[in-house]
């Protein structure tokens, strides 16, 4: 019997896949699994000689949106199965699903959600109770586009964002301070179980936790009452999900939610090695029914 092909996709900057990523490739092919790194955009790639797709790696797709967009409706189309699903990774592509869980109760950050090419008013958006906001692309990841708003400099990044907001959504977040103080926290789940918890803290000066920012990350244990909250999160997706990474600031208990990641997520493999084990054998799982 033939092994099954898992294509592990990535992106031009990172084809070989990400350090973590080739690791969790080793492990599938001592599995046996014929486990392959490929980049989404690569136009000589032969999509139907794989038996499913797994997105890591493809951590360029929000400057090419309209490209990826057009890739996921040709993947659909060849009925090619991807963890997770084709239709989760396309409505959380778009940062407006946090207003859809909002409505369903979820306690997310402050938002004032932003249509494209709508009257756009910094000024006037952010409520007069916050004290500084950040505002961010509905379509992005990794900071793009992404800056903190404050009274000082409101006037000029009016000037800046409003030639972006004809083409684009956005999301104007109040600031949180617990983010340099608590930090925030990603709890990441394996086909709905969870398996461990990263805290994120940003360098000092700065609000941005990623660690090309000079973020820095530790292992942290968190509460039965935060696992349940953020399982109550993933509940509205209404899938089986192979991974998700919930990530958000936990104040008095409760988490404010602030982004629900189910497309390529750093899993944080580093600071949990055992993850990789888990990981590695959901996939199997999921792969194996395929059959």
């Amino acid at each position: 019997m033939d092994k099954i092909k898992l294509g592990l996709l990535t992106c031009e900057k990172l084809k070989d896949l990400y350090l973590p990523d080739q690791k969790v490739k080793a492990l599938l092919n001592e599995n046996g699994i014929c486990a392959e790194a490929v980049v989404w955009d690569d136009d000589l790639i032969d999509w139907e000689q794989f038996d499913a797709l797994l997105f890591r790696n493809t951590w360029d797709y929000y400057e090419k949106e309209i490209e990826f967009r057009q890739w996921l409706d040709k993947i659909e189309q060849l009925g090619i199965p991807t963890f997770n699903p084709i239709d989760v990774i396309k409505y959380n592509l778009h940062k407006f699903y946090l207003r859809d869980l909002n409505e369903k109760g979820i306690e997310i950050i402050p938002t004032v959600f932003i249509e494209k090419n709508s009257d756009f008013n910094l000024p006037d958006s952010i409520p007069q109770s916050w004290e500084s906001a950040v505002i961010k692309p509905a379509f992005s990841a990794g900071s793009y586009l992404t800056s903190i708003i404050n009274k000082d400099n409101v006037i000029a990044k009016q000037e800046e964002y409003k030639q972006y907001n004809l083409s684009k959504d956005f999301l104007l977040q109040k600031y949180m301070p617990e983010i340099t103080s608590t930090g925030e926290t990603s709890l990441l789940f394996f086909d709905n179980n969870f398996s461990h918890a990263i805290c994120k803290h940003p360098k000092d000066g700065d609000f941005r936790v990623q660690s090309q920012f000079g973020g820095h990350y530790a292992a942290v244990k968190v509460s039965d009452n935060t696992i349940a909250q953020a399982k109550t999160i993933l509940s509205h997706f209404n899938r089986r999900l192979l991974y998700a990474r919930v990530d958000g600031i936990i104040i008095d208990e409760a988490f404010h939610l602030m982004e629900v990641e189910l497309i390529e997520p750093d899993l944080y493999f580093d600071h949990h090695p055992q993850a990789y084990g888990i990981f590695v054998k959901s996939i199997m799982l999921r792969l194996n029914e395929l059959k």
